[in-house]
């Protein structure tokens, strides 16, 4: 069964999850984890990405995935806030890329169509969606978690075939 990370970058808070899925005789997913990597505002940059990096890195050890989808960026209004994130996103590439798995970029749209069906789907649809496809009692919490479980469900949907 391919196991897939689903990871929604932040600098503040990076969401991350885990399935399987199975090819035959239908394609089915399975939910095994989730979480989310905390950093300390106020610390140096460098020291968050460096904890990103550490902390994603031991996700991966834990959980043996084969294949990663991390959510492209999407920039409203403010870059400013957006060249932080970035840089976290460009850490967590480089440890999904160290840990020789192939990496699927996912845009927002695409994950919402993928769960959702439908691209404009809102946050929470998106959320309630990942729930009943993994079959569990409540939305994962955090709100970055449900968002990367969704992006290893458009992975799984999208990339790996029955």
């Amino acid at each position: 069964m391919p196991r897939i990370i689903g990871v929604d970058p932040g600098l503040a808070s990076t969401g991350w999850g885990v399935i399987e899925t199975d090819t035959q005789p239908a394609q089915r997913v399975r939910y095994l984890s989730h979480g989310c990597i905390e950093t300390i505002p106020g610390k140096p940059l460098t020291e968050r990405l460096l904890f990103i990096h550490d902390a994603l890195a031991e996700v991966l050890e834990t959980w043996s995935p084969m294949e990663a989808a991390v959510e492209t960026l999407y920039f409203g209004r403010n870059i400013t806030s957006a060249l932080p994130v970035a840089e976290a996103r460009g850490v967590l590439c480089m440890t999904l890329a160290q840990a020789g798995l192939p990496v699927r970029e996912l845009t927002p749209n695409a994950i919402k169509q993928a769960v959702v069906g439908a691209a404009r789907a809102d946050k929470e649809q998106v959320q309630e969606m990942a729930r009943l496809i993994l079959g569990l009692d409540a939305i994962p919490k955090p709100s970055h978690a449900a968002d990367a479980l969704g992006a290893a469900i458009c992975c799984a949907y999208t990339f790996i075939r029955p």
